[in-house]
């Protein structure tokens, strides 16, 4: 599960900076008439959005998560600034499962 997080919060970083680019890139198109920012970094925010869809769908499975949490961790990274927020709230859901299980586990 240590790696399907890790996994899971480079993505989020990654999704979350891409969506404030591309935010950034919305309002100058608008602003301005630039659209140049947003032609670039609109698919790549897109593809960069999928790759966190599977990482937070694969950590939800691992980490049993209830439906409508796993719901709001996806829709995480589509909200400017949400993503770093659910990022972290995830990282300390699963480090207190993670070390829940090894307080629990028997040792050989």
């Amino acid at each position: 599960m240590k790696g399907s997080l890790a996994r899971f919060r480079f993505m989020a970083y990654l999704t979350g900076v891409g969506l404030l680019v591309l935010t950034v890139g919305v309002i100058l198109k608008y602003a301005s008439d630039a659209p140049t920012l947003v032609a670039i970094v609109g698919p790549i925010h897109g593809f960069f959005y999928m790759v966190y869809l599977a990482f937070a769908f694969d950590l939800s499975l691992k980490s049993k998560w209830q439906p409508l949490y796993t719901l709001g961790v996806l829709l995480a990274g589509t909200i400017p600034f949400l993503s770093f927020v659910a990022e972290r709230k995830v990282t300390h859901r699963v480090q207190a499962q993670l070390a829940e299980n090894e307080t629990t586990s028997p040792v050989a």
